[in-house]
C-alpha cells in the first residue's frame, strides 16, 4: 500500500496539455493519456478511502489487561479497533512474537510457578506449552518460522537485572529440541541476552555486559565474530551519575539497521530500590531513548524518546512511551 502522502500527491496531479501539435493524432493521444490518468486517480482515491476507513489497517498482537486486570494477548487493528482476545485464564501472557509466515505466535506465560514459553496459532487456537523454567524472557522467531530463540536467566540477587546472568537458547518448535545457541567457546564465557536473529538468518543481535555496561552486540549464529555495534560517546548519565545501558535490539525488515533502547536502567527506580523518589524516577525515565544503528556499526542516530522499539513491515520504527503518572513503561 502506498503511504497516504503519496496517494494525495498523485491524486492531485493536474493534467496539463503541452508540447503537442494540434493534430488529430495529438489530440487522440492526449485524450488517451487523460483517460489513463483519471483511471489511476480513481484507483488512488479508492485506496485512500480504504486507509481512511481503516479497512486496510494491519493487524498487531499485543499484551493488554483483561476485565480482571490480567495481562492477556489480543489481536487488533493497528489503530486499536476490532480487538479479539486470544488467551484466557489466570496467568499473565506477555512478550508475544509472530512468526515470519504469519501463522504462529510464541509468548511468555507468567505464574507463581515460574515462566513458560507457549505456542499458538494467530487466532489463539492450538495453544501448547513449549518449555518451562524459572526465568524465560523475550522469545523471537528465526526467519524459517520453525525455530525460536530466547534468553534463559539463571539465579540472581533480588532485583538483579536478569540479563546479568543469562544465556541464549534455540528451539525447534516442531520437535521441541532445544540447546544453547552459542557454541563458540569464547562467547559462552559471557552473559548474553535478548536475542533477535537477522531477516536473512545469518546473524544475531543480542545484549551483553562483556565490555562493562550492557551494550548491543552482533555475531554469527554460533556466537563467533561478535562485534560491539552501537558504541556510546559517554558511559554514564552525567546528571544521575548512573551507567547508560542498551537493550531490546530489533532488526529492520531489510536487515540493514538495528533499533535499540538506550538509557538508565529501570532497576534504579523506586519500585526496584524500595526507596520512594518520584523525581529521580522521572529523571531516569527521561533518559529512555530509541537509537538506530547500521548493521556494520558505521552509522548511528537517535530516533527519539521511547522504549521497546520494533519495526513495521514498511520500515518504520515504533516506540513505547513511559506512563506519565508512574514514570515507567
Amino acid at each position: 500500500m502506498k503511504p497516504i502522502t503519496a496517494l494525495l500527491a498523485v491524486s492531485l496531479l493536474p493534467i496539463i496539455f503541452t508540447g503537442c501539435d494540434n493534430t488529430r493524432e495529438g489530440i487522440a493521444a492526449l485524450k488517451q493519456e487523460n483517460a489513463k490518468l483519471r483511471s489511476e486517480n480513481d484507483v488512488l482515491r479508492s485506496e485512500l478511502e480504504k486507509v481512511k476507513s481503516g479497512s486496510e489497517l494491519r493487524e498487531v498482537i499485543v499484551s493488554h489487561t483483561d476485565e480482571n486486570g490480567i495481562l492477556q494477548l489480543y489481536r487488533m487493528k493497528e489503530n486499536g479497533s476490532d480487538s479479539r482476545q486470544l488467551t484466557h485464564g489466570n496467568h499473565r501472557c506477555v512478550m508475544p512474537a509472530c512468526s515470519a509466515d504469519g501463522e504462529k505466535i510464541v509468548y511468555v506465560q507468567r505464574s507463581e510457578k515460574g515462566m513458560a514459553i507457549w505456542l499458538c496459532d494467530t487466532d489463539g487456537k492450538n495453544a501448547k506449552e513449549l518449555i518451562r523454567s524459572e526465568k524465560i524472557l523475550v522469545p523471537s522467531w528465526l526467519p524459517d518460522s520453525k525455530h525460536i530463540v530466547w534468553m534463559s536467566a539463571g539465579p540472581g540477587q533480588k532485583n538483579q537485572d536478569p540479563a546479568s546472568n543469562s544465556q541464549i537458547r534455540i528451539m525447534n518448535t516442531e520437535t521441541g529440541e532445544s540447546r544453547r545457541l552459542f557454541s563458540d567457546p569464547e562467547q559462552i564465557k559471557f552473559s548474553n541476552a535478548m536475542p533477535v536473529v537477522s531477516p536473512d538468518g545469518t546473524k544475531v543481535a543480542f545484549v551483553s555486559n562483556r565490555s562493562g555496561a550492557f551494550r548491543i552486540w552482533v555475531s554469527n549464529l554460533d556466537g563467533s565474530n561478535a562485534k560491539l555495534i552501537s558504541p556510546t560517546p559517554i558511559e554514564q548519565d552525567e546528571g544521575l551519575k548512573l551507567p547508560l545501558e542498551q537493550k531490546v535490539p530489533s532488526w529492520s525488515p531489510d536487515g540493514k539497521w538495528i533499533a535499540h533502547w538506550e538509557g538508565v536502567e529501570m532497576i534504579h527506580m523506586s519500585p526496584f530500590t524500595g526507596v520512594e523518589n518520584p523525581k529521580r524516577d522521572q529523571l531516569i525515565s527521561a533518559t529512555f531513548h530509541v537509537w538506530v544503528v547500521s548493521n556494520d556499526g558505521k552509522h548511528r542516530r537517535k530516533v527519539g524518546r521511547g522504549d521497546d522499539p520494533t519495526w513495521s513491515p514498511d520500515g518504520f520504527v515504533t516506540r513505547a512511551f513511559s506512563d506519565p503518572q508512574r514514570a515507567t513503561p
